[in-house]
């Protein structure tokens, strides 16, 4: 009885959905991660941005906008890990509704009823998708924390006995924690976009195949091919020139 019901539920056409959801999913985020250390992309262009930023801090006495700003990028992390949170309630009220819930989505031409199993599945994993995304985001708002403690124990402009050598040395180590807790920022938001992906698997096995692609491409074309990337990249040529 359970192993009829376990194969009725992993039919190979979900299999073969599940594999390429898997596939684009991990198969991005290890081009991604290869590609930011070989060639230009919004992560490598923004840590240079990052290194400049605390250059510079490291040159001034008065870091009031630096404390600023870096509350503001720990709020983003906060205000998408609070949402992880909510998304995962939601979820779960979820199952309390499932039959009703079949019923709304049975109207829908594009997709045949499913059973309360596969129903609920599909609930568990969008759970874990938007658990991993919480946990991204609150080591994302961490490592800002991390970065703040940095900026107030930072060297005045104005303190002797302090070489230029340790100076960028340490403006080094504050860019690279402000760098990871970006790209786990960035790894949280990948989660979003790719459930919203899985979430088409509700019309369908083709339909969260489709999706999947599509927000591969979406993804490249913002890391890789972008206006936003172009334009960070000039700035960063200007940069280079003027210093």
């Amino acid at each position: 009885m359970e192993s009829s019901s376990v194969s009725s539920l992993l039919d190979p056409l979900d299999l073969v959905t599940l594999f390429v959801f898997i596939a684009c999913w991990g198969g991005y985020a290890f081009y991604a991660t290869y590609n930011a250390k070989r060639r230009p992309c919004l992560v490598s262009v923004l840590h240079q941005f990052r290194l400049a930023w605390m250059s510079r801090l490291l040159r001034r006495d008065n870091r009031i906008a630096d404390a600023s700003v870096m509350a503001n990028l720990e709020r983003s992390s906060l205000f998408f890990a609070s949402s992880s949170l909510l998304i995962i309630a939601g979820l779960f009220a979820g199952f309390k509704y499932s039959s009703e819930a079949l019923e709304v989505l049975s109207d829908f031409y594009l997709m045949a009823p499913s059973s309360r199993q596969e129903w609920e599945l599909k609930i568990i994993v969008l759970v874990l998708i938007f658990a991993y995304a919480f946990f991204t985001f609150t080591w994302s708002v961490r490592q800002y924390n991390f970065c703040s403690v940095l900026v107030g124990s930072a060297p005045l402009a104005t303190e002797r006995g302090i070489e230029d050598s340790e100076r960028e040395l340490y403006a080094m180590y504050m860019a690279q924690i402000c760098s990871l807790a970006a790209n786990q920022f960035n790894y949280g938001l990948r989660a979003f976009y790719f459930s919203m992906a899985f979430s088409a698997w509700f019309l369908g096995p083709y339909f969260c195949m489709a999706a999947s692609v599509m927000v591969v491409a979406v993804l490249y074309r913002r890391e890789f091919r972008s206006k936003t990337f172009k334009t960070l990249s000039r700035g960063l040529v200007i940069k280079s020139h003027a210093s």
